[in-house]
């Protein structure tokens, strides 16, 4: 005769309080994500945004003058003796953009490659001022645009987006190496590895696949490397040292902080207060100007850019090899006192 097993224990019921704890827990995420996320964008606007004048001094103060007026505090301008010196530092990346005034009508001179939002507001600008000067007769400003963004993506949209997805990449690849994979060294190994893969596969598909990107596939793809190295070792060394708390710290870092202050889709000029710099001392903001630099101006202007990504690589590096000895070191304890015991 069969013996019916008795029922399962059922689990209670968690207590009110703590779905009441769960609720806000999850609105208080929620209000940070939209606050990470939403903030740098709705308070956009141009802070010191570096444009250069050409032409006369007298001319150059009048155009300042007029500038301060419209946008106070909008932009810093370069004074400039004429039309190739204005190209020269868009070239180098030290400035935006340049209104020309060298001839007496106002030219401007856009960069839109360097961020298509500076070089718009630029150009209404400049339109504005253009009018202006002629009583308001609606005459069109004569805009050249010196380096200009792929005819495949005029408006920039492939390199904004894929600021998002090294973040993510780099964020996954220290989340599945500690989940994965046991040791300092082959975790290291395999970030290194994917780093490498994954700029060759995120450069192709921008590049060839999206036409957002110019310039020479290999450089780009090391730069998109560069950064997922950097942000990938980062993470992986918090959590050699502090465990899930580390990862947990180096996502936020990453992800909350460092992705919405890049300034990849605007510039780093249009975000609020200081927001803008201090993004560019983390790894997407600066493996977002790294890459505008290799894809549209030969490199010019990565300086900052490189040794950012370095550095973090190098934290990142520092913080493996430390979580490791001290991992091998708690190893040897732990196998001496064993040892010990088993001797005793």
């Amino acid at each position: 005769m069969a013996v019916q097993a008795p029922p399962a224990a059922t689990t209670p019921p968690s207590s009110w309080p703590t779905v009441a704890g769960a609720v806000v827990l999850l609105t208080a995420i929620t209000s940070v994500l939209l606050a990470a996320f939403a903030w740098p964008s709705v308070r956009s606007s141009l802070h010191d945004v570096p444009i250069a004048v050409a032409g006369s001094a007298t001319a150059v103060e009048r155009v300042g003058a007029a500038l301060d007026r419209r946008l106070p505090g909008g932009f810093e301008t370069t004074e400039v003796a004429d039309t190739a010196a204005a190209e020269r530092l868009i070239r180098d990346r030290e400035v935006y953009g340049a209104i020309d005034v060298s001839s007496g009508t106002p030219r401007v001179i856009i960069a839109s490659a360097a961020g298509a939002a500076v070089a718009q507001t630029l150009q209404s600008v400049a339109t504005a001022l253009s009018q202006a000067q002629t009583q308001g007769t609606g005459t069109a400003v004569a805009v050249r645009d010196l380096v200009a963004l792929p005819a495949d993506d005029p408006r920039g949209a492939g390199l904004a987006a894929g600021a998002l997805p090294l973040v993510m990449g780099g964020l996954l690849t220290a989340l599945l190496l500690t989940r994965l994979v046991r040791g300092a060294a082959r975790r290291v190994a395999g970030a290194l590895a994917f780093a490498i893969t994954g700029g060759l596969a995120v450069a192709a598909i921008l590049q060839f696949w999206l036409g957002a990107l110019n310039g020479a596939y290999w450089v780009n793809s090391g730069a998109v490397a560069l950064t997922v190295a950097a942000i990938s070792l980062s993470i992986l060394g918090l959590e050699s040292l502090l465990g899930y708390v580390g990862l947990g710290l180096g996502a936020v870092t990453m992800m909350l902080i460092g992705n919405p202050l890049s300034g990849t889709s605007t510039a780093p000029e249009m975000l609020p207060g200081w927001s803008g710099a201090f993004g560019q001392l983390l790894p997407p903001g600066a493996g977002g100007q790294l890459l505008r630099s290799t894809a549209f101006f030969d490199g010019r202007g990565a300086t900052h850019s490189v040794i950012v990504l370095v550095a973090w690589f190098a934290f990142g590096a520092v913080l493996c090899l430390a979580g490791g000895l001290r991992a091998r070191r708690a190893a040897g304890v732990a196998a001496g006192s064993q040892s010990s015991r088993e001797q005793r």
